[in-house]
């Protein structure tokens, strides 16, 4: 594939959306939208998955799609909606760093992933070096949303926008093992789960998922 091929185009504009909506979870300063975005973003490497498959001609993709769609889209959201609901969170995200301050944060990660990954990958196919930067990037942003949020439902979400990276990497790189994919997604799916008994034992305990306040329990702050 190369530029001006639909293949080509495709998968840099799914890549490119998949990478968008970790700009919006950054933006994002309602709970309920961050995981809508998360939910979007979820379904945009769901899509990325499936157009990898048909394009490399692997299968075994389709089964990446299909858990990506079903996990990311669709299961993953509405738990925690139903967590927000129960816990009554509709409140604006605390930030540690400023929406502007994050927002131009990202575009240097972004940048900093294309100088990276761009001068190592020479020989490589050019759709599959630039799926890789968009990847790093989307990986980078999702550390940065877990660094900058201080409610943990909101770092959660940045752990699992930071495995949506790791899964549009290995989607890209064509005869990667499916059994990476999977793993990878199933630790996070784990953790996330946990995560989830975590927020009601920490709320009931302190009264808040704010984790500034939680240092304060811990005499780390004063």
């Amino acid at each position: 594939m190369s530029f001006g091929q639909i293949g080509y185009d495709l998968a840099h504009l799914l890549g490119g959306g998949v990478l968008l909506m970790s700009f919006v979870l950054l933006y994002q300063r309602r709970m309920a939208a961050v995981i809508n975005a998360f939910a979007i973003q979820g379904t945009l490497l769901a899509l990325a998955a499936a157009w990898a498959a048909h394009a490399q001609g692997a299968p075994g993709l389709y089964v990446t799609a299909v858990l990506a769609l079903a996990a990311k889209g669709v299961l993953i959201p509405l738990a925690l909606h139903a967590i927000v609901r129960r816990l009554d969170l509709h409140r604006a995200v605390e930030t540690a760093l400023g929406i502007g301050l994050s927002m131009v944060a990202g575009v240097a990660l972004v940048a900093l992933s294309i100088l990276v990954v761009l001068p190592a990958t020479e020989g490589v196919r050019a759709v599959a070096r630039e799926n890789l930067a968009l990847a790093l990037s989307v990986v980078l942003l999702g550390m940065l949303m877990m660094i900058t949020r201080r409610n943990a439902i909101s770092q959660v979400i940045g752990l699992m926008s930071l495995e949506n990276g790791l899964i549009l990497a290995a989607i890209g790189v064509a005869g990667m093992p499916l059994v990476v994919e999977l793993s990878t997604a199933a630790l996070v799916l784990m953790i996330a789960v946990v995560a989830g008994v975590f927020f009601f034992q920490i709320r009931e305990r302190f009264d808040t998922l704010d984790t500034g306040s939680l240092e304060e329990h811990r005499g780390e702050r004063r």
